[in-house]
């Protein structure tokens, strides 16, 4: 099973990856963002059904979907200079939390 999360987790770096390169596509109008995106989105979803194979589809798809969004968030708050507001930033920690419980729930 631990591997299985490592595999998830490989899934949501490449996802966070191909997200990051899309910014920088500028509409898919640049070839090495562009071509980032979609290796970033290939070894994304590749990862990702490899992980179907031990864990539930629902918790898996929840886990990537969740940390990859927290993710691309923090990165745009960070390092992209979008806003931080209290609100924005409560979302944030909700969609970890979410991904927490559903991650404590196990595959009852």
């Amino acid at each position: 099973m631990g591997y299985a999360y490592g595999l998830l987790a490989g899934a949501i770096a490449a996802e966070v990856a191909g997200t990051t390169a899309m910014k920088y596509s500028e509409g898919f109008t640049r070839l090495w963002p562009s071509l980032a995106t979609v290796v970033g989105y290939v070894v994304a979803f590749t990862l990702l059904a490899q992980t179907l194979k031990t864990l539930s589809v629902g918790t898996a798809y929840a886990i990537w979907a969740g940390a990859g969004t927290a993710a691309v968030a923090a990165i745009g708050i960070l390092f992209l200079g979008e806003s931080a507001g209290a609100v924005k930033l409560a979302g944030i920690a909700l969609i970890i939390v979410g991904v927490v419980v559903l991650n404590l729930g196990g595959a009852h």
